[in-house]
């Protein structure tokens, strides 16, 4: 089977995005990008500081609400649709609840061949990042760097501390069917 999807799982400022943009330049297909980032800016600014939306504590953590899950369960479930359709999808995702999170996912995607990519980063180094971005809570990316892959499981493992985003990218790609 040719693989569909590929989901990129890191915490914050660990090198989806860039890994992300990579692998659209380097894989024969065209392949259409789809942030979690693109779903929180996505939505009205209510919810973007609340509660019921998404939250960011000054500490850097993400707490979400129930009018988030429900947007999120309708955005996974467009983007399993499009892939469905045939387009070929990389996910750039933050499993904030690890293995639940990635559950969510494998519902929606269900037989698609999917390729599942944990992102790792040594947290103080994606601190370093955050800090140099400059458009995140200082404390995000320590806080992601372990929590989004427990409990998940990969296909492959790349580790942006010390590789390239363009070197992780030929990595995903070379197991791309």
């Amino acid at each position: 089977m040719t693989t569909q999807v590929i989901v990129l799982n890191g915490g914050s400022s660990s090198g989806k995005s860039g890994i992300a943009r990579c692998l659209q330049a380097v894989l024969p297909d065209p392949w259409l990008a789809f942030g979690t980032d693109t779903l929180a800016q996505a939505m009205p600014m209510s919810l973007q500081t609340s509660a019921a939306g998404i939250e960011v504590g000054q500490d850097g953590e993400v707490i979400v609400g129930p009018e988030f899950r429900a947007l999120e369960a309708a955005w996974i479930e467009g983007i399993a649709a499009m892939a469905r359709a045939g387009a070929r999808i990389i996910v750039d995702e933050a499993f904030l609840g690890g293995a639940a999170s990635q559950q969510r996912w494998r519902r929606a995607l269900g037989t698609l061949p999917v390729l599942w990519v944990g992102v790792r980063c040594d947290g103080a180094v994606a601190a370093g990042r955050e800090i140099a971005r400059g458009d995140r809570v200082t404390g995000m990316a320590a806080a992601q760097a372990e929590l989004v892959h427990q409990g998940v499981g990969y296909d492959l493992e790349v580790d942006t501390t010390h590789t390239e985003a363009l070197e992780c990218a030929r990595a995903i790609a070379a197991r791309v069917r």
